[in-house]
């Protein structure tokens, strides 16, 4: 079994699109088209599972590079998500600065007009 990364597909495309493209070159396993949450709208890559890896590294070969609905795929091998430090110390970003009304948790006091 290996995974298939598929990147800058037209938002156009279809599972089907998908699965016609990469079955040429052996058995598809699952298709995966990945959506923004808010829009229900594709974001221009997905990912595709074949049983055989040596069809899935041909798919690869063979595909990378090639031109779909105007757009030039990227094709590779699927890397695992990496794990993103949860919490803890930043590296980067600046400190949390206090904004205007908070000095030590109160509130600024209202100041009397000048004139």
């Amino acid at each position: 079994m290996k995974n298939v990364y598929v990147g800058n597909l037209p938002h156009s495309t279809t599972e089907a699109d998908l699965r016609n493209l990469f079955e040429a070159h052996g058995a598809v396993e699952k298709i995966t088209l990945v959506t923004d949450r808010d829009t229900g709208r594709s974001r221009g890559f997905g990912f595709v599972e074949m049983s055989n890896p040596s069809e899935a590294d041909n798919a690869i070969a063979m595909l990378n590079g090639t031109d779909l609905g105007g757009r030039t795929l990227t094709i590779n091998e699927a890397k695992p998500k990496a794990e993103r430090p949860r919490g803890g110390s930043h590296r980067f970003g600046g400190g949390g600065g206090r904004g205007r009304d908070d000095y030590r948790g109160h509130p600024r006091q209202p100041r009397e007009p000048r004139w």
